[in-house]
């Protein structure tokens, strides 16, 4: 048997996606800024998906950039309005962003920029009073992940971004976890822009997107072409880009069946992994991503962890583990040059540097089943109880 409940990381194409993709290639292959009918093919097909994707969060279809992915949009968004100012100026961002805004907005902050790292709470979320008390005269840009994909939590972007709104600010949201899952609808959600990836919704890997609110302007981050409005220059990969498209489609149709299933899925695998001792859920329980499944391993509280029993068990470890016995989860520590280096977003919502390599993430999908949820969660406690012998002490 194989589980796959990774699906945060990543999603398989859809076969209709890939239908839509061999015809792109074999024949709508042309250049779409060539003007004769091979281009025309070619241009053809690009719009429809641009039509398609920005109908998944209802915007108008020329208010959508076509880019390579989630990264590259969030460092669009960022970049493309600091390039905007000949002197550094005051952005606002989440502690709990991911690296493509976090690191953008570091490198911005050696530059001279003034970055404000808005604190979170237990459960990974923002109150909107600090970002409140944190705006400046000088404040140009607020970046808030909606959802984190590491813990689930969603934020409430609507308010957030309506404080921007309010004081002229502009207003990015990560919008990469949410897409396809939740409704979203930038004509009434105050943001200036919003990122999507195609691979988080069963599209192919290689295409995103990024929302410019219309009349909004940016700095490219590079030369050349002037294709996607003169924002994103370079021939566009329109296989991928008409896979996002059709991805983006259906996942409109089926959002009000295949959400509340998610939901249905993610509260069973809640409740019978908290009753394993050695784990506690992170995140927000209620304010979550429909998928999204997130815990902290912790060491039995009966009996002190002593290292010299057993090594310490992380979330890489569970990891291995369970790729052995066939399911895929992940963790949210990384490891680097052999050292593990614990989750900056379990750091900031207050874990201790110990619970902060514990960290796994079980995000599920179109192909999750019952049987799927609740042999994982006989594996998982399997495992825990070989690894951590004293857990079952805590049980009695």
């Amino acid at each position: 048997m194989q589980i796959y409940l990774d699906y945060s990381a990543t999603t398989p194409t859809r076969s209709e996606a890939i239908d839509a993709m061999q015809k792109a290639l074999t024949q709508q292959w042309g250049n779409p800024s060539s003007l004769h009918e091979w281009g025309q093919r070619a241009a053809t097909a690009l719009e429809l998906a641009r039509m398609q994707v920005a109908s998944l969060i209802n915007a108008l279809p020329e208010s959508m950039i076509f880019t390579s992915g989630g990264t590259e949009a969030d460092n669009l968004a960022i970049m493309g309005i600091a390039r905007l100012y000949t002197k550094p100026q005051h952005i606002i961002i989440s502690s709990v962003e991911h690296s493509a805004v976090s690191e953008t907005a570091r490198q911005l902050e050696e530059l001279g920029w003034e970055i404000t790292r808005l604190p979170v709470d237990k459960y990974g979320r923002i109150h909107p009073l600090d970002l409140q008390e944190s705006l400046r005269s000088h404040t140009v840009l607020i970046s808030i992940i909606y959802g984190q994909s590491e813990v689930g939590t969603l934020q409430p972007i609507e308010a957030l971004s309506q404080i921007a709104r309010d004081r002229n600010i502009l207003f990015h949201t990560d919008a990469v976890q949410v897409a396809g899952k939740l409704p979203i609808d930038v004509q009434k959600l105050p943001v200036d822009l919003l990122s999507l990836s195609s691979h988080k919704l069963y599209g192919p890997q290689g295409a995103g997107a990024l929302y410019v609110r219309p009349g909004l302007e940016l700095v490219p981050m590079f030369g050349g072409g002037g294709q996607e409005l003169k924002l994103r220059s370079g021939t566009q990969a329109l296989p991928a880009i008409v896979g996002f498209g059709v991805a983006a489609e259906l996942a409109v149709q089926e959002m009000d069946v295949e959400t509340p299933r998610l939901i249905g899925l993610r509260d069973r695998l809640f409740d019978k992994l908290s009753h394993i001792p050695s784990l506690v859920p992170t995140g927000d329980r209620y304010y979550r991503l429909p998928h999204h499944t997130s815990f902290c391993i912790v060491s039995p509280s009966c009996r002190p962890y002593q290292k010299r029993d057993t090594e310490r068990i992380t979330g890489k470890t569970l990891v291995r583990q369970l790729n052995l016995a066939g399911i895929g989860i992940s963790s949210g520590a990384a490891c680097s040059s052999g050292k593990l280096t614990p989750s900056p977003i379990l750091l900031a919502m207050g874990y201790d540097e110990s619970g902060a390599i514990g960290g796994i993430r079980l995000t599920l999908g179109r192909e999750t089943t019952e049987a799927d949820i609740d042999w994982t969660v006989i594996a998982i406690a399997q495992i825990l109880d070989r690894l951590m012998p004293k857990v079952a002490l805590c049980r009695h």
